[in-house]
């Protein structure tokens, strides 16, 4: 019997090279396959796949083609675990498809580290792949049946817990079923992106060889594939996207939403001698003008002689720039005498231009009529988009936009000044920030702001909240004592720090422990925040934990269904301007029974 019968895995002394298991094997007794997999991070022996049968005939000498379904098992292993965390609880409730599009992103990338991982190991170790036995697969098996099993039941009991603490009662069994499924396939196209871009880099490696060194040439491969992959990504793929979307809802800008009309007052813009015409203030901006509470409403509700509001807008198509719509905004405001009401508001839309109609409608209602509110759009995307793309424009309108009303706001006597205040939700406040360099700007050119939903990003959110008083949580923190700016997720409570004064300008910033728009951040997928290893709000489950890359993963999924859940939780905020408003502007005479009348008002059951 020959030797190559009884020892069918293992090479001849003295044979230069020859096949083993249908594969060619170099001098040193290795797989040509694996050696170039180990180039590359994911190699022939460790994806683990049990031996293929021998080929017809010899395989010509170096090739390194692979069956496309070969897996690594350290990758299965890190994929699994991954998969497994992802059903760890975020801060909203998640439906079946969401989540099988968490646990496939979050398996793609537990597959990638542990390939890299298995890859690392080996180097120190100084050897070369192997196979994997079937053993080995089997007890994967066992584990990932076992694990994913526990995974998916403990899920469902975390997200049925959360949907307890919000109050939502939409279930779905169909898309939890098919929360698998989803997450398979999800996994099988990343899988699949991944592999195409190591063969790209093969190849350009390959070429690159022909002139450079082989170390040089796999150094340069791997950064042109990854300069043209992300060039693709952003310029070709995101660039497309953007565009397309910005198409799409610039038709929807030019629609009127239903139950809106025209106004006939003087006192709005599109209305009679409006300086911007109707058809020029997009969709959001009709809604805004073409709506709001009338001096009759407001009247029943103080029980007294109100007036009607004064609101100025500017669309995108009313001006070509940022800087003249703003002032033609302004013109506006002033022709229709918002510069002679008591309250003067300048409102930074969201992304396609929409103000939340409880934010303006409870400072209409606290202010008894005698109020005036400005804003201009600066983008068609929706709100989760431009949070992505358009940062830059909300900033530059929030400034242009503030700057042309205390321009004007400004010159007039200080005894005709109307009260000026600042608000914005989400990427508003964003946009309504970048006017001001920190506290003592705010104090000294409003007189109060009233700030919602704040993007992790903003630049006097984060100072505020960095700078926060030692011992003060990041989810309600203490600036400076509280003396101008303050934190709360319910400001029908006294906002901390209840001992210390709050005098002059009040600057308040609403924001719920389960509002991803708050907490989002790149920082999320290396670094654990403070405000999770914190004792958590009332509305986020205390088996909330930090995961390297899952949590960032489970957090962004949360961003566009932010508003999808009851108010006063996510990114709703409804009833939290009433108090809100009526911290900030201190009107006098209303007691908590018409607060509560307010609230039903603004936030109809």
């Amino acid at each position: 019997m020959s030797l190559g019968r009884l020892f069918p895995g293992r090479a001849r002394e003295g044979t230069a090279s020859r096949e083993e298991d249908g594969r060619p094997v170099t001098p040193g007794g290795t797989h040509a396959a694996g050696a170039e997999g180990a180039m590359s991070g994911e190699d022939g022996a460790e994806h683990g796949e049990p031996s293929s049968p021998p080929s017809a005939g010899p395989s010509p000498r170096g090739s390194t083609r692979r069956r496309p379904h070969h897996l690594s098992l350290p990758g299965c292993w890190g994929a699994l675990f991954l998969a497994c965390l992802s059903f760890t609880p975020s801060l909203l409730p998640r439906g079946g498809l969401l989540q099988g599009l968490i646990c496939g992103i979050s398996a793609a990338i537990g597959y990638g580290l542990g390939v890299v991982a298995a890859y690392v190991w080996r180097a120190f170790a100084d050897r070369e792949a192997r196979n994997a036995s079937r053993r080995a697969w089997h007890i994967l098996l066992i584990g990932a049946t076992v694990l994913a099993g526990v995974s998916f039941g403990l899920g469902q009991y975390w997200q049925h817990e959360i949907r307890a603490l919000m109050g939502v009662t939409d279930y779905s069994v169909l898309t939890t079923v098919a929360c698998p499924f989803v997450a398979a396939l999800v996994f099988s196209l990343l899988l699949l992106g991944g592999r195409g871009i190591r063969r790209l880099y093969r190849w350009t490696a390959r070429l690159l060889g022909r002139w450079i060194g082989r170390r040089a040439a796999r150094v340069v491969g791997w950064l042109t594939v990854v300069a043209v992959a992300w060039s693709a990504f952003t310029g070709l793929l995101l660039g497309s996207f953007v565009n397309a979307a910005n198409e799409a809802f610039s038709l929807r800008d030019t629609q009127t939403p239903e139950g809106v009309h025209q106004p006939t007052s003087a006192l709005r813009s599109g209305g009679p001698g409006s300086l911007v015409p109707w058809d020029s203030l997009g969709r959001e901006g009709r809604a805004f003008t073409g709506s709001g509470p009338s001096a009759r409403d407001i009247g029943a509700f103080t029980h007294r002689a109100a007036q009607e509001p004064v609101r100025a807008y500017a669309g995108l198509t009313t001006s070509d720039d940022a800087e003249s719509r703003a002032a033609r905004a302004v013109a506006d405001l002033e022709r229709a005498g918002g510069f002679e009401r008591e309250n003067l508001l300048v409102m930074t839309t969201t992304g396609s231009g929409w103000v939340d109609p409880a934010a303006v409608d409870s400072f209409e209602y606290l202010g008894n009529g005698d109020s005036a509110t400005v804003a201009m759009q600066y983008s068609y995307l929706p709100s989760w988009l431009s949070y992505l793309v358009d940062q830059s424009k909300a900033r530059q309108a929030g400034r242009e936009l503030f700057d042309a009303v205390y321009d004007t706001w400004s010159k007039l006597p200080q005894d005709r000044r109307p009260r000026l205040f600042v608000a914005g939700e989400s990427l508003g406040s964003f946009g309504g920030e970048t006017a001001f360099s920190g506290e003592y700007d705010l104090r000294n050119r409003t007189a109060g702001t009233l700030f919602a939903g704040p993007p992790n990003f903003n630049t006097l959110f984060r100072e505020f909240s960095d700078g926060r008083d030692a011992g003060s949580p990041e989810i309600r923190p203490v600036y400076k004592e509280g003396r101008t700016v303050r934190f709360t997720d319910d400001p029908a409570t006294r906002m901390p720090p209840a001992d210390q004064p709050w005098d002059g300008t009040r600057v308040l910033y609403l924001m719920h422990p389960s509002d991803p728009i708050v907490w989002w951040s790149p920082r999320l997928a290396l670094s654990e925040p403070e405000w999770i290893s914190e004792r958590p709000g009332e509305d986020v489950l205390e088996g909330m934990v930090w995961i390297p890359f899952v949590t960032f993963w489970q957090v962004t999924a949360d961003l566009p269904f932010s508003t999808n859940v009851p108010d006063g939780h996510g990114h709703t905020y409804k009833a939290a301007y009433v108090d809100g408003w009526n911290t900030v502007m201190r009107p006098a005479g209303l007691t908590a029974q018409d607060l509560d009348s307010l609230k039903d008002i603004i936030r109809p059951d």
